[in-house]
């Protein structure tokens, strides 16, 4: 349905994500982000929609962020796997954000990724819940806290080397 985009360090064009990229490749310019990762803004991804965010983790990860949302105060989820960071050790740490504000974080102890190889996280949501598929089909579910109804950012950051993001 959408070819994944292949890009490192960057911060893309709007509606970037939603279009061919080969023909984006010619007709944007692209900006460097101030974090490692990369950041797509202006998206239109409607409830219902399945959202796949691969990635190669490399030896040595201590952690990488998904974060979805409205922008970055305004997240209907933030997806932290921990491989050994901040006193978690092989743990997903979940959170959403409104106007800044942290909401009640989720821990969730099945840790499928493992360090030089390659992970697809996929993402649902809807207005009550967003549900999380990790490698091995293994699923959980998050409310939807914020209430947001559309996803218009995505930012993803740390030890990986993000691969591409797809509508699935």
């Amino acid at each position: 349905m959408l070819a994944y985009l292949k890009a490192r360090e960057w911060h893309l064009p709007s509606r970037f994500c939603l279009q061919d990229p080969s023909e984006q490749l010619q007709q944007h310019s692209w900006k460097s982000s101030s974090m490692p990762g990369i950041t797509c803004t202006d998206l239109h991804i409607a409830p219902g929609q399945r959202i796949a965010v691969k990635g190669e983790v490399p030896s040595g990860a201590k952690s990488f962020v998904i974060n979805l949302g409205k922008k970055a105060d305004d997240l209907i989820i933030h997806f932290n796997a921990r491989f050994d960071a901040h006193g978690d050790v092989k743990t997903i740490v979940c959170n959403s954000k409104s106007g800044g504000q942290w909401g009640k974080e989720h821990r969730e102890s099945n840790f499928p990724f493992q360090e030089g190889s390659t992970a697809e996280i996929i993402f649902a949501h809807d207005k009550n819940e967003v549900t999380i598929t990790l490698p091995g089909n293994h699923q959980f579910k998050i409310p939807n806290s914020s209430g947001q109804e559309g996803i218009e950012y995505i930012c993803v950051t740390g030890d990986v080397a993000f691969k591409g993001i797809s509508l699935v």
